[in-house]
């Protein structure tokens, strides 16, 4: 038996789900096993990480609601193996009630819908972190060291294995395989010509320019961003908000509900005078909608219509370019021209089913059909983004303007709703729905019942107010990507007293949308069905160098801060009291969009210029409010610079082919996570997971998802299975690793991949024929091998049809996987389906 030494870098989130699986595949165990753990974690807030930390100021709030974070793999996660007994994996909601039953601290008295402290999450991971060591700690063999140190720097050595250094340079220990596991850094403002401009200005003059806010308790040394300063944050996403609340909230402020139900705002007298916030959009995150699909994520949650896989994969084969990354041929697509179109036509096909009801939306599907499968055949025939998506709606805009004219008219007491359904006989069912969405259930019903008279009906309508605002009439509510992307008309404000009021009635209008819910308002169910339920079809559309290089740099520049802005925002709670803060005063966002920030030599401070309102906003401390990408190179620990020198990893690059390259500064990974060497070499006792893998792939962080075969915990997996391998050579399991259905869904995504460019339509029937061909494969094979075809005589052996028989179930399995998301709970409740026929009497 062999010692087998891990080494795990950075003790975040994921840490903790790695452990949840070493846990229980080593429980499950049959003897001892010989694993040697060292985690290193440089702040030692071991489980929960920088981010989460349970030390954090208590005014901020996490993005992502209690009944939709895990910490441990589930019963949803194919092959994933042992599964820890189900009391040892509550999900962030179920630990929290838990909590709340011990402790009775109101701050864990939480429904599966809210959105919990981000501390709490950093108390829950780091009990869970906890519980999983302890469990490791129990089986015979196992040793766990936890490490509050930094790691700079990684060794070879002659023996093959990887000495780990640590921040005094001094080695620590040796380890046969090493798991990065990092998580969010920050980059050096000098490698920057901006930052590195405001960081010199700040460095001779009296202002003060801090480059990253994590952690947010040690951002401002005392006596900064206090009474009779002010404040500018360059970026208005979740770290500026971060920034407010801590600058307001967590100075002592207190936040009061008023008669209307509004919050307002109570100054304590720490906070700075004025927050300045600005970038380039001059819009918050929009408010995060109540969660309707919570109550049952598996039927709510959205299915791709349009927006899938099979049709990313056919508008590589129609329109894809050639071009060799990393080894492997990829036909790369423009995600302007050709994504973006069908994005835009699954969000219009959503929001209208959403507004008009499933009658409509199914009519629109079909209408939308032929055109569809021919821009999926030519890609567009090369026309621009904004000519395709015309193309594409323009049979959906068909029906809807039909369908508004109807509806309309008896909603204005024109028409009958006899006479309308003799014009369009789905007339009714919309018109219920479209009252439903307008005035919500109750006053719906009620207007409804006097559908019999025209007049009254026409006069109840009239009389109802809409507690989301939503105009009366069909024709008003129709879809738009701009307006949805730019919900502040710039025809509406000039100075910066005009574009404060634009603000708040718009922080007013997203309050009563996110009200609303992810499944009755149009607007919210269209951004969070597509954008965030379909985010691993864009994905499919972007990973490994999916997309040319150009329009990889606007993907990133251009739709992820649309998709970050449209269904990544904070909670309702959060955003009312940005509006309670903006009504306040404190918070300062005249200088609206366009705005820019530059030094000013006379003043020594900075000042923020309104590039449309013309505010001039001077300020004392400049905040450099994004979150900064993961950037190899630039980043300020010294641990991925030092790994680059010694080229056992190298950054991707996506080569330009008609352009200049594009690096966005990830690292050059394996779709098994292993890095490629500066040698062009694959570093297989290195694994890194997470956020150094932006760049080769998408949206790679993010907290693990329950009960959704989750691609965090699906990436950890593939990290174990090819580790454990490694580590159990000599350990029998009572239960082994099934890598079967994944190994499938490799094949899968490699026949997609490399399809033949003739074989158009449904990829569902060519897969099915498949079955058909590997089966008469396997007849001729019979016939060889029992000598029953007179002329060839035994032309195969049993051995032939052995393996013919396989190609059957493979073919069978990759079709099943083709057709459904779950192939292998499928086939699991079939197999037992046909068990339990065959036990009954």
């Amino acid at each position: 038996m062999r010692s087998n030494r891990l080494a795990i870098v950075g003790a975040g989130p994921s840490c903790t789900y790695v452990l949840d699986r070493l846990a229980a595949v080593a429980k499950a165990a049959a003897g001892p096993v010989p694993l040697d753990i060292h985690i290193f974690d440089r702040a030692g807030r071991f489980g929960a990480g920088q981010v989460h930390s349970p030390d954090q100021p208590v005014t901020s709030v996490l993005n992502r609601i209690a009944g939709q974070v895990a910490f441990a793999a589930d019963e949803s996660v194919v092959a994933a193996g042992p599964l820890l007994p189900r009391e040892d994996r509550p999900t962030l909601h179920e630990w929290c009630r838990a909590k709340y039953e011990e402790t009775g601290d109101p701050v864990f008295d939480l429904a599966a819908e809210d959105s919990p402290r981000r501390y709490v999450h950093g108390l829950a991971l780091a009990d869970r972190f906890r519980r999983y060591v302890a469990m490791l700690r129990e089986v015979p063999g196992v040793q766990v060291h936890l490490h509050q140190e930094e790691v700079t720097d990684l060794e070879e050595l002659p023996d093959g294995t990887l000495r780990v250094v640590g921040g005094d340079g001094e080695p620590v220990i040796d380890a046969g395989h090493v798991l990065m596991l990092t998580g969010h850094s920050s980059n050096d403002p000098a490698r920057y010509p901006r930052q590195a401009q405001w960081s010199r200005f700040a460095e001779s003059h009296r202002a003060v320019f801090v480059p990253s806010v994590y952690p947010l308790e040690n951002a401002f040394a005392p006596g900064q961003a206090g009474p009779g300063t002010t404040v500018g944050c360059a970026g208005m996403g979740l770290t500026g908000i971060d920034v407010i609340l801590h600058l307001t909230e967590g100075r002592g402020g207190v936040f009061t509900e008023q008669p209307d139900g509004t919050l307002a705002y109570r100054a304590s007298g720490r906070e700075p005078d004025s927050i300045v916030m600005f970038s380039r959009s001059a819009l918050f995150t929009f408010t995060r909608p109540f969660n309707a699909k919570e109550r049952d994520t598996g039927k709510l949650e959205h299915r791709g219509v349009f927006l899938t896989e099979d049709a990313v994969h056919r508008l590589r084969r129609s329109a894809g370019r050639p071009v060799t990354i990393g080894g492997r041929e990829q036909r790369q697509l423009d995600f302007r021209d050709h994504v973006f179109p069908v994005i835009a036509l699954e969000m219009a096909q959503l929001y209208y089913t959403t507004l008009l009801g499933d009658d409509i939306g199914r009519r629109l599907e079909a209408a939308a059909r032929p055109g569809y499968e021919a821009f999926l055949a030519d890609g567009g025939r090369c026309a621009a983004s904004d000519t395709s998506v015309q193309r594409l709606l323009a049979p959906l805009e068909a029906i809807v303007d039909r369908v508004a004219e109807t509806l309309d008219a008896v909603l204005s007491g024109e028409l009958g709703l006899t006479e309308a359904k003799e014009r369009d006989p789905d007339a009714e069912s919309a018109l219920r729905r479209v009252l439903e969405v307008v005035f919500g259930p109750g006053q719906a019903g009620a207007i409804a019942a006097r559908f019999d008279d025209p007049a009254g009906f026409a006069d109840a309508v009239a009389a109802g107010e809409s507690p989301w605002r939503h105009p009366k009439s069909v024709a008003g509510q129709r879809f738009s990507w701009d307006r949805l992307i730019r919900p502040i008309d710039r025809g509406s404000f000039a100075t910066p007293e005009e574009y404060r009021a634009a603000m708040l009635d718009f922080l007013d209008l997203d309050r009563r949308w996110a009200v609303q819910g992810n499944l009755s308002n149009p607007a919210k169910a269209a951004a969070d069905g597509v954008w965030r339920d379909l985010r691993y079809v864009i994905a499919a559309a972007v990973d490994f160098g999916g997309l040319h290089a150009a329009s990889h740099r606007d993907f990133l520049d251009v739709f992820m801060r649309h998709l970050n802005r449209l269904c990544n925002g904070s909670a309702l709670e959060v955003m009312e009291k940005i509006r309670a803060l903006i009504r306040h005063g404190i918070v300062d966002v005249s200088a609206g969009p366009e705005a820019d920030v530059t030094p000013d030599e006379r003043s020594g401070r900075f000042v923020v210029r309104g590039g449309i309102t013309g505010a001039v906003l001077p300020v004392d401390v400049l905040v450099d409010s994004r979150v900064h990408p993961f950037d190899a190179k630039n980043d300020v620990r010294p641990l991925y610079p030092n790994l680059l020198k010694r080229g056992l990893v190298r950054t991707w690059c996506n080569p330009g082919t008609d352009g200049p390259d594009f690096a966005p500064g990830g690292l050059d990974l394996t779709e098994d996570f292993h890095p490629v060497r500066g040698d062009g070499e694959v570093e297989k006792r290195l694994t890194l997971l997470g956020w150094p893998s932006e760049g080769v792939m998408f949206f790679q962080y993010g907290a693990l998802r329950p009960n959704q075969n989750h691609h965090i915990m699906r990436d950890i997996l593939c990290w174990m299975r090819e580790f454990w391998g490694h580590t159990a050579t000599e350990t029998e399991t009572t239960h082994t690793q099934d890598t079967t259905w994944p190994r499938v869904e490799r094949l899968r995504h490699w026949l997609d991949a490399n399809a033949d460019p003739e074989l158009t339509g449904d990829v569902r029937l060519w897969r099915v024929l498949k079955i058909s061909e590997e089966v008469g494969e396997v007849a001729e094979a019979m016939h060889g091998a029992t000598g029953a075809n007179p002329r060839k005589g035994a032309s195969h052996t049993w051995d032939d049809v052995h393996r013919e028989l396989c190609d059957v179930v493979v073919a069978s399995m990759i079709a099943l996987a083709t057709c459904t998301p779950d192939p292998a709970k499928l086939l699991d409740e079939r197999l037992q389906h046909l068990v339990d026929r065959v036990a009954s009497p």
